[in-house]
C-alpha cells in the first residue's frame, strides 16, 4: 500500500464518527492531526486517543477561521491536508421554514467550506502540493422533501469542490468531494438487525479519504460516491 505524501492534517467540524474514524486512520499513518469545532470540549477522549490537537471555532465567522489557520500554523504545522466535515441541517416546508435557520445552515454547510478552501489554497499553492476534502451527502445530488436548506447548502458545496479542483489541481493541491450516500452508523443509529451492511461503517467511509491521499496525480479522484451496497440508485 503506497504511503501518504502529507504530515498533518486538519478536520474542521470534528465529532464522533466519520470526523473520529479519520483521526484514528490518519494519526495511524503518521500525520499529526488537528480537530478543530465549535466545542472542543467534546474532543478532549479523541484527542487523549489519539494525540491530536484541538482548536475551537466557528466555521461561519471569517475573522475566527483567520485565527484557526493561524494556531494551526503554529502548533501543528501548515496542513498539507485539510477535510471540511461540518454541516448544518434544518428541516420543514419551504412555505414555513424560519429563513434565519436557513441562513445559519448555508453559513455552515457551504460558506463555511469556502472559507477552509481558501485558507488551504493560500498555503498549498506556495508548495504546490496539498489534498483538500470536502464531505458531501445525498443531497449534493438531489433535493428532499422538507430539506430544501441542507440541499441548497450541500449543492453549492460541491460546485465549489468542482471549481476548486478545476482551479487547484493543475497547481498541484488534490481537491475531491466525497458523496456520502445513505445513514453513518453511530450508536444512536445501529446497524439493523434485519438488514446487515445496510449503513455505511464509518471506518469504512475514513478508509476511502485515505485511499484518496494515497492517489498518483496522473489518476485523481474529483468525486466518490459511498453507498451501502443494498440502497438504491
Amino acid at each position: 500500500m503506497a504511503a501518504i505524501p502529507y504530515k498533518t492534517a486538519l478536520i474542521i467540524g470534528a465529532g464522533p464518527g466519520i470526523s473520529a474514524s479519520l483521526a484514528r486512520q490518519l494519526g495511524a499513518a503518521s500525520l499529526r492531526v488537528g480537530l478543530a469545532a465549535r466545542d472542543t470540549g467534546k474532543l478532549a477522549a479523541l484527542a487523549g486517543e489519539t494525540g491530536a490537537l484541538t482548536f475551537a471555532a466557528d466555521a461561519t465567522d471569517p475573522a475566527a477561521m483567520d485565527r484557526l489557520f493561524a494556531q494551526v500554523d503554529a502548533e501543528l504545522g501548515e496542513p498539507d491536508v485539510v477535510i471540511y466535515n461540518a454541516s448544518a441541517r434544518v428541516h420543514g416546508s419551504v412555505a414555513e421554514i424560519d429563513p434565519g435557520a436557513v441562513h445559519y445552515a448555508m453559513m455552515v454547510t457551504a460558506f463555511g467550506g469556502f472559507l477552509a478552501v481558501q485558507h488551504a489554497a493560500k498555503r498549498m499553492i506556495p508548495r504546490q502540493k496539498g489534498a483538500i476534502l470536502l464531505t458531501g451527502a445525498s443531497a449534493s445530488l438531489k433535493g428532499f422533501a422538507l430539506s430544501s436548506a441542507f440541499a441548497m447548502g450541500k449543492f453549492a458545496l460541491r460546485g465549489l469542490a468542482q471549481s476548486a479542483a478545476r482551479e487547484l489541481g493543475p497547481k498541484g493541491i488534490h481537491v475531491a468531494h466525497i458523496v456520502i450516500d445513505g445513514s453513518v452508523r453511530s450508536e444512536r443509529r445501529p446497524e439493523p438487525n434485519d438488514r446487515p451492511d445496510s449503513t455505511l461503517s464509518p471506518d469504512a467511509v475514513a478508509r476511502t479519504y485515505l485511499d484518496l491521499l494515497r492517489q498518483d496525480r496522473n489518476a485523481w479522484s474529483f468525486e466518490v460516491d459511498l453507498r451501502p451496497f443494498v440502497e438504491s440508485f
